[in-house]
């Protein structure tokens, strides 16, 4: 149950501090130590993480500039990668194991997705198709939401999983059986955070997809 409610770690002024957020803390301050160590040892590697997420953006949104959703869907996929990863670490839980963490994710996804489609299209062009005709429109908010809803469960019950198998292995064999586990959990959590990356590349594209025609005359101007 930690997992779905995390326990409060500490009092913040005022504020209770729970353990999914001392986690979140840890995973961010793992990103950014990497990311110093890797520019002062080996800079080169930084160029090519950002340009494997650019080359995966592009083939999953079949665009050829990806730079505009770069920001958002790269960090997410570092950051999930890096939150999954995050359980090996005996002191700490994964932060996608509380519930709340992929809700937050799906919640930032579910409002991209409109951000990037009215800034594509306009917002009354974008509001248009939205739910053509009219009438249908009550069905692509149940649709969207339940899209939302699928990326949270999608994500929390895998990584949730792959932590309690592991603690119930090493709670019954403590030296030889886990170290599998644990190669197994790193690969779950980096295959659940290219899905995630995934999904979220192909919402934000169905919501900024063009015509082909209107790109026709886009390029000719």
């Amino acid at each position: 149950m930690d997992a779905i409610t995390p326990r409060v770690v500490f009092h913040l002024m005022g504020l209770p501090i729970k353990s999914t957020v001392i986690s979140t803390w840890i995973t961010m301050a793992i990103i950014i130590g990497a990311v110093m160590i890797i520019n002062k040892f080996k800079p080169g590697l930084n160029e090519m993480i950002v340009e494997f997420l650019s080359n995966l953006i592009s083939d999953i949104m079949n665009i050829n500039s990806p730079e505009p959703y770069l920001p958002l869907i790269g960090t997410l996929a570092i950051f999930i990668a890096v939150a999954n990863s995050a359980g090996i670490i005996p002191i700490i839980s994964s932060p996608t194991s509380d519930i709340n963490t992929p809700l937050a994710l799906a919640i930032v996804v579910f409002f991209a997705i409109y951000y990037y489609g009215i800034r594509t299209k306009g917002l009354g062009q974008y509001l248009k198709e939205l739910a053509s005709p009219v009438f249908l429109l009550p069905l692509e908010i149940v649709g969207q939401i339940s899209r939302t809803l699928s990326l949270t469960l999608r994500l929390f019950g895998n990584v949730l999983s792959g932590e309690l198998i592991a603690s119930i292995l090493l709670s019954l064999v403590p030296l030889f059986v886990p170290l599998p586990m644990i190669g197994l959990s790193l690969l779950l959590g980096l295959l659940q955070a290219y899905v995630f990356t995934a999904l979220a590349s192909v919402h934000v594209a169905s919501a900024i997809e063009i015509s082909q025609e209107k790109i026709v005359n886009k390029e000719r101007k």
